[in-house]
């Protein structure tokens, strides 16, 4: 699937939803509210793609946000029959970097999160994978200085703001866009290329803005549609 830069905006833009569809919605961050919110808070374990997965406090779950879900959902046909070295930015729980492990060379996994490098690695180990990927803790490209990738997949913050701790980072940051799409060409090899998820819930018109910036050239590797957001995964190439 492809799209044009202008078709990309189109599509990141926030749905008009109709009456019903707003009845659903609310429908549906009620019962987050009364039923999910407490799992979100605690420790869990989930299955994703058939990866079983252990979520402590402070770690994004992948399942109940389903960003994390929609992108290892998409790895088989991005990543599959390919030999490739693969970079999870802001892996969270690992789950990008454990499904990837299935179709790549070798994983580098990287968070700024302390909680997310200790669940992603106790991840790596129960879907045992450790032999393929490496957990680094550190800002964004900084723990893989001087190293290129065939693909950096990337489930970044959608909301502009400060984060108010480690796992308020995984939603929201005041300069990532910008950072990220300064950085990926030096990190990327020659015939290479990024996987960004976008949403119509955040600030995705900031992160096609930067990468236009940086010259980029954008095509959508996949999109789903929920009854208040749409996902984008963007291929950079």
């Amino acid at each position: 699937m492809s799209a044009s830069n202008s078709n990309l905006d189109t599509l990141l833009a926030p749905p008009a939803f109709g009456p019903l569809r707003i009845a659903l919605g609310r429908a549906q961050y009620l019962h987050y509210k009364l039923f999910r919110k407490k799992r979100h808070a605690g420790f869990a374990l989930e299955e994703v793609c058939g990866a079983p997965l252990v979520i402590v406090p402070g770690v994004l779950n992948p399942r109940l946000m389903r960003t994390g879900d929609f992108l290892a959902a998409q790895l088989e046909a991005q990543l599959g029959g390919r030999d490739m070295e693969v970079l999870d930015m802001g892996t969270g729980s690992g789950v990008g970097a454990v499904v990837a492990a299935r179709y790549a060379r070798r994983v580098v996994a990287v968070d700024i999160n302390v909680a997310a490098v200790r669940c992603a690695r106790a991840n790596v180990l129960l879907n045992r994978v450790e032999d393929k990927v490496e957990v680094l803790e550190g800002d964004l490209f900084a723990p893989v200085c001087g190293r290129r990738f065939d693909v950096v997949l990337f489930n970044p913050p959608f909301l502009q703001g400060v984060p108010k701790d480690d796992a308020d980072r995984a939603w929201r940051s005041t300069d990532v866009a910008e950072r990220f799409a300064a950085q990926l060409r030096d990190h990327l090899a020659a015939s290479g290329f990024a996987l960004v998820l976008l949403s119509s819930f955040g600030g995705a018109p900031e992160f096609l803005r930067q990468f236009r910036r940086h010259d980029f050239k954008l095509t959508v590797a996949a999109e789903r549609e929920y009854v208040n957001e749409k996902l984008i995964l963007a291929k950079l190439t």
